[in-house]
């Protein structure tokens, strides 16, 4: 609890359809995405919920198998409570959830919020080159084939 926010882990407290709401329509990197795929992918992560009062106005959510490697996703707070610092009260509270403690390594891709990781000792990835992946950028619309 800070002021008049509150972080939590506890995904009881998550409002699912906000979450949604902001990753659908405000999010540059799930623009469409189902609830159904919303409500999936919290439930095989660790989340946290920002709160003022009772409404949520941010989220993270990990990827985690909470022994060697996390993946940070969906992180965000409403563009009406940025400017008070939750991203850094968001992010000092995943850093010191006990199930990321030892972790070998944890990722993250941001378009736009290198200097906010980069304060709690995110760096750029050495040897980029030996990353891959597989991409499908946009999954949530059917294409006619």
């Amino acid at each position: 609890m800070e002021g008049e926010y509150l972080v939590t882990a506890d995904k009881s407290r998550l409002d699912l359809h906000a979450i949604h709401d902001y990753l659908a329509r405000e999010s540059y990197w799930a623009q469409n995405i189902p609830l159904s795929i919303v409500e999936k992918s919290i439930a095989g992560s660790l989340c946290f919920g920002v709160f003022h009062n009772k409404q949520q106005i941010g989220f993270a959510r990990l990827i985690t198998d909470s022994a060697t490697f996390a993946y940070l996703a969906d992180v965000y707070i409403l563009e009406s409570h940025r400017g008070k610092g939750l991203s850094k009260l968001l992010m000092r509270t995943v850093l010191a959830h006990p199930g990321v403690q030892g972790l070998r390594r944890m990722l993250l891709v941001t378009a736009d919020a290198h200097g906010l990781y980069r304060q709690f000792g995110f760096t750029d990835v050495p040897n980029p080159e030996k990353f891959m992946q597989l991409h499908n950028p946009d999954p949530y619309t059917k294409k006619e084939q």
